[in-house]
């Protein structure tokens, strides 16, 4: 790990910042240029279907978004806003702690691309997405 990347503890603090981050339970489990790995455990309160007990697609498409975004973190650079986010439903959450790791797919100056899945406790794929991220503009 470089000396402009942060460590665990570090992304562990940033991801805390935010309030819903914090509302999730969300862990930082394993962070460096490579992949971020986050884990979260199941909360009732973000189930959309009683009758299934699956989760709501929003709060996976969060998931997704925010691991995007923190794997660019991890890897030193300092995304500022999503641009875009594709998600795809492969199976339904249900009850069990959720695995979210995020990879970087591209790193650039004013764009830079990240992908993300989501695993249940078996290693089901349940979700999987890419977001794009503006990066900041740096004054000439």
């Amino acid at each position: 790990m470089s000396a402009s990347t942060p460590g665990l503890r570090d992304m562990q603090l940033a991801l805390e910042a935010a309030p819903f981050h914090r509302w999730l339970g969300l862990e930082v489990i394993s962070a460096g240029e490579e992949a971020i790995r986050l884990e979260m455990p199941w909360r009732d309160e973000i189930v959309s279907n009683p009758h299934t007990q699956s989760a709501h697609g929003g709060i996976l498409a969060a998931l997704i978004d925010l691991t995007g975004f923190y794997a660019l973190l991890a890897a030193g650079s300092v995304p500022v806003a999503t641009a875009d986010l594709r998600v795809d439903y492969h199976k339904p959450a249900t009850p069990g702690r959720l695995t979210i790791t995020g990879r970087i797919v591209r790193l650039g100056s004013t764009l830079s691309v990240a992908e993300a899945s989501i695993t249940n406790a078996d290693g089901d794929l349940l979700s999987s997405g890419r977001g794009a991220y503006q990066m900041p503009r740096h004054s000439q």
